[in-house]
C-alpha cells in the first residue's frame, strides 16, 4: 500500500539568532489532509518553525518542502503560499468593518480573483458559522466570533493547508469548542491543518497525529493513538517496603503522586496480580483505579525525563 501524499516534510530544519538556536534539526511529515498537533513549551521553537514554513523567516540549516514545494526555491514556495491559510495568534480587525467587509479585503490582499470574492467569502462565511451575523460590526464580536474571523480569513480561495497558531489561548470554553467545530469541518473537506498549540486538551480533541518539541527539537512524532500508552493504573498504597518499589517496576513505569502510585503499560488482565503481589508483600491496598494515559501525561512524562 503506497504512502499518502505529504502536505508538510521536514528534514533538519534548524534556525540560529547569532548564538541562539531558536529550532535545531526538526524532522517530521505531515499526511495532506491530516489535522496535525505541534505542541512544547514556551520557547520550545514552535512559532520559529510556522515562521519557516510559511518563508517568513529563512533556515540555516536543513530543508523543508510546502505542498512539494522546497523552501530552498523561493519561486515555487512562493506559488505554494498562495495554497496555505494562516492565523497568526495576534491580529486585529478594524472594529467599524463588517465580517464580509473584512474577508472582501483580505480577498484583495491576497490576489484573489474579483469575480470569485462573493463565492470566496459566502463559503469562508458558511465553514466558520458567521453567515448571520456576516453584515455585524467586528466591534461587536465577541472573542469567540473575532476568532472564528480570523479562521474565515485564513480559510479564503479554499487552502490546502492551514497553518493555525495557537487559536484558542485567549479564549472561554465556548470560544474553544467554536474553534474545534471549524477545525471538525476543515478535516471533513480534506483540508490539512497543522495546529501550533500549548493547550494539549484542546490538541487531543481534534487531532490525529502529533510531534512533541522541547529545545528546538522534535523528541516525540507519530498518530496520537500510538503515541499515548493505553493502559494504566493508579493505586493507593501504604506499607509497602522491602524492595515494594522494585515489585511495581516489574510491572511497568512508575510515577509518584503523593499518595497515589501510577503503574504506565500495564494490562489490564495483570492488575489483579499486581494488587495480589503488594499485599503479599505487605502492603495494603486502599484503592485501585484504571486510568487512560492523556495527552498532558505524555507531554509532562517525556519533559520530566529529558526524552526517550
Amino acid at each position: 500500500m503506497s504512502e499518502p501524499p505529504l502536505a508538510i516534510r521536514t528534514e533538519e530544519l534548524g534556525k540560529r539568532y547569532g548564538k541562539i538556536t531558536a529550532l535545531a534539526g526538526l524532522t517530521m511529515s505531515i499526511p495532506t489532509g491530516a489535522v496535525f498537533g505541534f505542541l512544547g513549551p514556551n520557547g520550545a521553537g514552535k512559532t520559529t518553525a510556522v515562521k519557516l514554513l510559511l518563508g517568513l523567516a529563512r533556515p540555516t540549516s536543513g530543508e523543508a518542502w510546502v505542498l512539494d514545494a522546497p523552501l530552498s526555491d523561493r519561486n515555487a514556495h512562493r506559488r505554494a503560499r498562495r495554497r496555505i491559510g494562516y492565523l497568526p495568534e495576534l491580529f486585529r480587525y478594524q472594529h467599524w468593518l463588517s465580517a464580509r467587509e473584512v474577508l472582501r479585503v483580505h480577498c484583495d490582499l491576497i490576489g484573489l480573483d474579483r469575480a470569485s470574492w462573493d463565492a470566496d467569502v459566502k463559503d469562508a462565511l458558511e465553514v466558520v458559522g458567521l453567515r448571520e451575523r456576516a453584515d455585524d460590526r467586528v466591534g461587536g464580536y465577541s472573542k469567540g466570533m473575532q476568532q472564528r474571523l480570523g479562521l474565515g480569513v485564513a480559510l479564503l480561495g479554499r487552502p490546502a493547508l492551514v497553518l493555525l497558531d495557537e487559536p484558542t489561548s485567549a479564549l472561554d470554553p465556548v470560544g474553544r469548542h467554536d474553534v474545534r467545530e471549524v477545525i471538525r469541518a476543515l478535516a471533513g473537506r480534506g483540508t490539512t491543518v497543522f495546529l501550533n498549540s500549548h493547550l494539549l486538551t484542546e490538541v487531543e480533541q481534534v487531532c490525529e497525529r502529533v510531534a512533541i518539541v522541547d529545545h528546538g527539537r522534535v523528541i516525540q512524532v507519530g498518530p496520537l493513538t500510538e503515541l499515548l500508552r493505553a493502559d494504566a493504573v493508579r493505586i493507593r498504597v501504604t506499607g509497602l517496603e522491602n524492595g515494594g518499589q522494585d515489585l511495581l517496576r516489574s510491572y511497568g513505569e512508575l510515577q509518584n503522586e503523593g499518595e497515589w502510585i501510577v503503574v504506565r503499560g500495564i494490562s489490564m488482565d495483570r492488575v489483579p496480580d499486581l494488587v495480589r503481589a503488594i499485599v503479599e508483600r505487605g502492603g495494603r491496598v486502599y484503592a485501585v483505579e484504571p486510568r487512560h494515559e492523556t495527552l498532558e501525561d505524555r507531554f509532562l512524562s517525556l519533559l520530566d525525563k529529558g526524552h526517550p
